[in-house]
């Protein structure tokens, strides 16, 4: 009697513990709303630097393809990238722009959309150059070097005038430089090109004929200034034309006090060239030891020339130069015109900066056509590091 008691009193503990049982075993259903969020893919933000952020976030495969979509001023989601992850992780890095953006990623299979996340714009800072322009990092960079021309004269602490020991032109029809062709005036660098009396000209003394009625101006940042990549920025204006006879440079040539040119393979970056025979163009050139080698290239790691950037004479035109060890881009008017990616060593040294009014040869040849006097206006000069 007491066993069956002691059974029959046993009989509620193991009915309770099989009820436990039954319901730790049976999974209860996840409402819609429960499982959307695990499959949905998530999106963080996370500030890098001034001018980039990262966005990263998970996908409930291992490896899933995803879309990151930006969305426009106009309210339409556009793709910026296609992703992919790896072990259910993304990351991604992006610019901010100048204005606050949404980003979002979007499953391209289920179609499922990650909540909206908003990267804040982009923040402008200045210097002693203007806006300071960011890297491919996002980094800001820095000024080393500037001049608005708003003084009354040439700053000999930052230029210096090329004088009558060279010239421009050929034995035929030449000028000789001059500090006199240099000038300061109403917040421009002007550099002329003038006729007057015939002169000797020191730098023609080994040829028959050494006197010439015309002098040019010529200014660099000869044991001034130099810097070894960087961004190299000048606003200029040359003499309205569509006769042949003017050259006008903008460009970058070693400096002596650290390169030997008699004994390096050097480089010249000639940022831009104008001939008054081409009156829309603006021609980069890269002189190095494949240039002089194969002469101009226009395709290619070793684009070293590029036809058809306009810039108009008789107005003010933007060349720019963005220079690392592996890369040189040039650009007029904000339009890419050129890029070198050869890293050749000749680019890897210290450049001094160089602005000319030339008179013009060859293909450029100088006539009794051609306008005089003449005038490279220099609005401003700036290099950033």
């Amino acid at each position: 009697m007491l066993h069956a008691a002691g059974f029959r009193s046993s009989i509620p503990v193991v009915v309770v513990a099989l009820a436990a049982l039954l319901v730790t075993a049976v999974p209860v259903p996840a409402t819609p709303a429960v499982a959307g969020e695990r499959t949905r893919p998530t999106l963080e933000k996370k500030a890098r630097n001034l001018g980039t952020v990262l966005l990263h976030g998970r996908t409930a495969k291992r490896k899933d393809r995803m879309v990151l979509q930006r969305r426009t001023a106009t309210r339409r989601w556009v793709r910026v990238k296609r992703l992919t992850s790896h072990r259910h992780r993304f990351r991604i890095v992006v610019r901010k722009l100048r204005r606050r953006t949404p980003y979002r990623v979007v499953d391209r299979s289920s179609r499922r959309r990650s909540e909206v996340r908003r990267v804040p714009r982009l923040r402008v800072t200045r210097d002693a150059c203007g806006v300071r322009p960011l890297k491919a990092s996002g980094e800001p960079l820095r000024c080393s070097f500037h001049d608005d021309f708003d003084a009354a004269t040439l700053d000999p602490t930052l230029w210096r005038p090329q004088t009558s020991t060279y010239a421009t032109g050929t034995p035929g029809a030449f000028a000789c430089y001059s500090a006199d062709n240099v000038r300061v005036s109403d917040g421009s660098l002007r550099l002329l090109l003038t006729e007057g009396e015939p002169h000797d000209c020191p730098a023609m003394a080994e040829h028959e004929e050494s006197t010439t009625p015309y002098t040019a101006g010529m200014v660099s940042t000869y044991h001034r200034f130099s810097q070894q990549y960087g961004r190299f920025k000048a606003r200029i204006r040359s003499t309205e034309a569509d006769v042949s006879g003017l050259h006008e440079a903008f460009y970058l040539w070693p400096d002596v006090r650290h390169v030997d040119p008699s004994t390096m393979e050097y480089g010249e970056i000639d940022i831009s060239e104008t001939y008054s025979v081409h009156p829309d163009w603006s021609i980069p050139y890269l002189h190095y030891p494949t240039e002089r080698e194969y002469g101009p290239i226009t395709a290619g790691e070793h684009t070293n020339t590029a036809y058809g950037c306009t810039a108009s004479r008789g107005e003010f035109n933007t060349y720019r130069l963005d220079w690392t060890a592996s890369r040189i881009e040039i650009r007029v008017n904000g339009r890419l015109c050129l890029t070198n990616t050869s890293g050749d060593p000749a680019f890897r040294e210290r450049y001094i900066v160089s602005l000319t009014q030339a008179m013009g040869r060859e293909n450029d040849p100088f006539t009794a056509d051609t306008p005089r006097p003449a005038c490279m206006e220099v609005d401003y000069v700036r290099v950033w590091r």
